[in-house]
């Protein structure tokens, strides 16, 4: 009979076998990169900034106004305008004043360096 140890280390030591190693496809990143990726991390990591600028993303190279954000987000236009200065400031998007309205894009280079930084094969 086996105990639960031997189940798990046979398990484990199996799981080992099919593993692949990961690296990152395009190696160790300098100082100012690492700065630049974490500025841009950091801009995500917020959940109202993921919903705000998935929405903004959900539009291709469309612009979307910051009025068009509030209602389907269920927030306010102050706290629409607080993230999305900060997706801006981080390079993610940009944004363009027409009449009295923020209107905002996706910066798609930005996205290229993330996700060029993320391919681990």
């Amino acid at each position: 009979m086996s105990t639960t140890t031997e189940i798990a280390s046979a398990g484990l030591d199996a799981g080992r076998e099919t593993e692949e190693c990961c690296t990152l496809s395009s190696g160790p990143v300098n100082s100012v990169d690492a700065e630049r990726l974490a500025s841009l991390l950091k801009a995500l990591s917020d959940p109202t900034r993921l919903r705000l600028l998935s929405h903004v993303a959900a539009q291709g190279c469309d612009s979307v106004c910051a009025c068009d954000l509030t209602e389907p987000l269920g927030i306010s236009q102050p706290t629409v305008s607080h993230h999305m200065k900060k997706l801006v400031d981080a390079g993610l998007l940009t944004r363009e004043q027409k009449g009295r309205w923020a209107h905002y894009s996706v910066v798609p280079s930005a996205f290229a360096e993330l996700r060029a930084f993320l391919d681990i094969a």
